[in-house]
């Protein structure tokens, strides 16, 4: 991997709020696989413990101290990994609204996904959530590392070689992508509006 002048600045963020949910196991490993690719600076965002509002407001009111505490650091961040299983053939209600209580925050930022669930492995809701971050003007990355389970609970092999290298094929790939838009945004800042 070549050097970066900077590190990327990396949102690992947790999807799941459910009680007894698997994903912080996953998040964990996407974690350290992270920091072992190197030059980035990874910062977890776990939902269950962000307590946003169920209920959006609107421009009116007040903004939430939950969300007035994460907006800072999702725009700090040059990249996000977005850990999610897979409800109902989609993904989580609280990630939804956790996307939709930021705007600016990830525009011209790439996304990548790591996914969890049945036969499936997740990937229905990864394929819902691009077209949600595709209207939040990011850009998803193609390559997604899947977790396919039968059974619970969960078996999961942290030293699976095949995932392993699927999850540095997806660091490559957001590491480029955020540097390139993260070098751009440097020099000319992303139109939001028409």
């Amino acid at each position: 991997m070549a050097q970066r002048q900077r590190p990327i600045r990396l949102v690992v963020l947790v999807g799941s709020t459910r009680r007894g949910r698997f994903a912080p196991t996953v998040a964990d490993w996407v974690v350290d696989r992270a920091r072992a690719h190197g030059g980035v600076e990874v910062d977890v965002v776990d939902l269950a413990r962000a307590a946003l509002p169920e209920t959006l407001g609107d421009e009116h009111e007040p903004t939430p101290p939950a969300v007035a505490a994460l907006a800072p650091r999702l725009a700090a961040a040059d990249a996000f990994v977005v850990v999610t299983p897979e409800y109902n053939h989609s993904f989580p209600a609280a990630l939804k609204t956790a996307v939709d209580w930021f705007f600016d925050e990830w525009a011209a930022k790439p996304v990548g996904f790591v996914s969890y669930g049945g036969t499936g492995g997740g990937l229905r809701a990864v394929e819902a959530l691009r077209l949600v971050f595709a209207e939040l003007h990011a850009t998803t990355v193609r390559d997604v590392v899947s977790f396919h389970f039968q059974d619970w609970p969960f078996q999961f092999d942290p030293a699976d070689a095949g995932a392993s290298r699927a999850m540095t094929g997806l660091l490559d790939r957001l590491g480029w992508w955020a540097e390139a838009l993260r070098s751009h945004r440097d020099r000319s800042p992303y139109a939001l509006s028409a």
